[in-house]
């Protein structure tokens, strides 16, 4: 059973008290046992007991006789204020409730969206930092000479031999450990191991107490590669071996 709404209950109870007081015959009444004429008898129309303004409408009491060849109006009230109801096709009980406005049970609040789109957002600042870079690499080089030495000669191997600086480091792994592991297995391994970092650390927290599995990976591949850079420039002399340079000199040249 559907519970009555306060303000229904307290409209039927002041319009009551109003019948009351004006003392006539009019009053709807109230009794749990009283039925409206069913049959042939359509003229009068059924009240409901909550008060003279809220009837049952003609239309809706039409409706029901022809969907079951008769009506009966039972205004059997609830324990706490009377209800109007009709009895409907197969003896079905059919109550009045009260129409919601759907805007009150919607809820409005919009989402919170923590994603956007690549495009722009991210490529157009991407795209205008490599301009700005580029720009400054042109400007820098009509101003400063790039350090190149003389012209290569065939006949005479510098010694020690040593590659760019960016290279230094895995020159650095091949006079420790065999060309396949120094050439291929360690710098693949390092390279896979940084492109699955993001599947395996998926932590969306930017604070570094709570990102400790990226920042000890970040941490352990750019102090290695930077260890064994500065061993390659300042530690290695004359065929490659280890010297010290605050001995012996800096055998590095950019």
């Amino acid at each position: 059973m559907t519970e009555i709404p306060e303000h229904l209950r307290k409209r039927a109870e002041a319009a009551r008290a109003k019948a009351e007081a004006a003392g006539g015959d009019d009053a709807p009444a109230t009794d749990a046992g009283a039925e409206a004429p069913t049959g042939g008898d359509q003229a009068a129309p059924a009240e409901a007991a909550t008060g003279g303004d809220d009837r049952i409408p003609a239309h809706l009491l039409e409706r029901s006789q022809a969907a079951g060849g008769g009506t009966a109006v039972a205004t059997a009230p609830a324990p706490e204020a009377p209800t109007a109801s009709t009895s409907g096709p197969d003896g079905h009980t059919q109550r009045l409730l009260t129409v919601v406005k759907s805007g009150s049970i919607q809820d409005v609040k919009a989402t919170p969206q923590d994603k956007v789109h690549t495009w722009p957002h991210l490529l157009l600042i991407e795209f205008i930092a490599a301009l700005a870079i580029l720009a400054f690499l042109l400007v820098f080089s009509v101003f400063v000479n790039a350090p190149l030495l003389e012209l290569a000669n065939p006949n005479q191997t510098p010694n020690p031999s040593k590659a760019p600086w960016y290279f230094l480091g895995l020159q650095e792994m091949l006079t420790m450990f065999h060309p396949m592991i120094a050439g291929v297995t360690v710098p693949t391994m390092g390279m896979l191991g940084l492109m699955m970092a993001p599947y395996i650390d998926r932590n969306p927290s930017q604070k570094p107490e709570d990102r400790k599995f990226a920042i000890s990976l970040f941490t352990m591949f750019l102090m290695g590669a930077a260890v064994l850079t500065i061993i390659g420039s300042f530690f290695r002399g004359p065929g490659q071996n280890f010297v010290f340079p605050w001995i012996d000199g800096i055998f590095f040249d950019l």
